[in-house]
């Protein structure tokens, strides 16, 4: 059953990108660690690190655009579910800290220690083992996407509707996890990491590895994604895209469909907020921000919906772009990011991906010049 998958998922296209990213996951350690500090492809280290950023930013994009471009739901909540993974993999790293806190609690984390709790609550049992860890990682934005979509596609809840209260979580749990006595390190958040899974989360080596894991974890989601558009149930997704009153009018369950792909979504939205946080060294409320899920969204539309390459190319594109005007011009960064969104919304609407290949597609297609004459003479012969 998974190999015939596979084979569908890889077609020409897809196995280049699956090629290239894999190809950058052996590259770039390489040219870190092993390549002189001369030496022309040496990659410092901070590159390293904003490498990484990038990486978890374009499976998030990637995330999206399976629900948005080949699903039709504009979902304004993708930030919680990178959120959510964010903090499952931030309470694993807690944990490891044991007595090397500030307070040497071999138990508690030192917020909790400095908010005098008394025992570790109840939900944070069992993120001392990584692979406890790694299965909340999924079923958490899984949880929350099935039991949110359960509701919202059961009562029909479409277009801006649905954009709005995806929107209206994201903000309510960014209210709640700024509170000390949810358990999450209130508006600071979870920091101070030492280790994952025994080794020091500061070093090269780590964070070479911690890059390289992205790569890895990118290509297989977009290798997930390409198998599910290409099959047959993507081509219900594109039904329910395109015609949704239709789609249910042949019999098929359109709420079942949209909760499925919103659910698989979320979980590939909380594998890249997990791989972020031990490579960015915090989590904290501040990645609800409803405008961070709305950056993803001008990521995605930049980039190409419903193309799947589009997006990481567009979020890769976009926060190269942030990363040198928050540097240069760090006032004139959020006006840049709205022009640039009329900009592609006005010129590019299918985005660059999807526009390049809409030329490339028109100038490769073969072309009657002359379709009258033809015609005629076609005509004058019969005669």
């Amino acid at each position: 059953m998974i190999t015939p998958f596979i084979i569908k998922a890889l077609d020409k296209k897809a196995s280049w990108v699956v090629a290239i990213l894999v190809a950058i996951a052996i590259f770039v350690p390489i040219a870190n660690l092993a390549l002189p500090r001369d030496s022309f492809f040496h990659i410092p280290n901070y590159a390293i690190s904003l490498m990484g950023k990038y990486t978890c930013y374009a499976l998030l994009a990637l995330a999206l655009d399976l629900v948005w471009g080949y699903c039709g739901i504009l979902s304004l909540g993708h930030g919680a579910f990178f959120a959510l993974g964010g903090y499952a993999m931030g309470m694993y790293l807690m944990r490891q800290i044991g007595t090397r806190g500030v307070y040497g609690d071999p138990v508690l984390p030192d917020f909790m220690v400095f908010l005098n709790w008394k025992e570790l609550p109840w939900f944070w049992h069992g993120f001392d083992m990584f692979w406890f860890a790694a299965i909340m990682i999924l079923f958490v934005p899984g949880l929350l996407a099935f039991v949110f979509g359960w509701f919202a596609f059961r009562s029909r809840v479409t277009g801006v509707y649905l954009s709005i209260i995806t929107q209206a979580m994201t903000y309510a749990l960014l209210l709640a996890f700024f509170r000390n006595e949810m358990g999450f390190g209130g508006n600071n958040g979870l920091t101070d990491f030492k280790d994952i899974l025994g080794f020091d989360i500061q070093a090269d080596t780590t964070r070479a590895a911690l890059f390289a894991a992205s790569c890895i974890a990118l290509a297989i989601s977009f290798l997930i994604c390409s198998g599910i558009v290409r099959s047959k149930f993507g081509k219900v997704l594109v039904a329910v895209r395109d015609a949704e009153s239709r789609s249910r009018f042949f019999g098929y369950r359109v709420e079942n469909v949209k909760l499925f792909v919103f659910v698989v979504s979320a979980m590939m939205a909380g594998v890249a907020g997990a791989l972020y946080v031990p490579q960015v060294g915090i989590i904290n409320p501040g990645e609800f921000a409803p405008a961070n899920s709305i950056e993803v969204v001008v990521w995605t539309a930049v980039g190409g919906r419903g193309t799947l390459v589009g997006p990481i190319i567009g979020a890769v594109l976009v926060n190269v772009g942030k990363t040198f005007f928050t540097a240069a011009f760090p006032e004139f960064w959020l006006f840049a990011l709205g022009a640039l969104f009329v900009g592609v919304t006005l010129f590019l609407p299918k985005g660059i991906v999807g526009s390049v290949s809409g030329l490339y597609g028109r100038a490769t297609k073969p072309r009657d010049e002359h379709p009258n004459l033809h015609s005629a003479a076609k005509e004058a012969a019969a005669e």
